[in-house]
């Protein structure tokens, strides 16, 4: 069987965007409410102030809780007192630092 290069690529891009979206899931506030009652993650506000802790006077921009293969993180989105915004990642079950990239 003759795959045209062009519908291959196609449907290798498909195939990575499918895969992309399964490696990482938003949870909703209720499973994140379950998870913090179960003693599965650690309270958001922790791990919040340890990463405005790592940017003095930072505003916080966004968080959420995802997972991303089989790893509960929460994602963090600050705005630095210079005007850059910062995006870390934290275990929610351990509070390490996973990623802490300009976004």
């Amino acid at each position: 069987m003759k795959v045209n290069l062009c519908t291959s690529s196609r449907m290798a891009l498909a195939l990575l965007a499918f895969c992309s979206v399964v490696m990482a899931r938003d949870l909703d506030q209720d499973e994140a409410l379950r998870l913090r009652q179960q003693g599965v993650i650690l309270p958001l506000e922790q791990l919040l102030q340890q990463a405005l802790d790592r940017y003095p006077g930072a505003k916080l921009l966004e968080a959420e809780l995802e997972e991303k293969h089989d790893v509960y993180v929460y994602e963090v989105e600050l705005l630095t007192t210079e005007g850059v915004v910062r995006e870390l990642d934290l275990d929610a079950t351990t509070g390490q630092l996973l990623k802490d990239k300009e976004d």
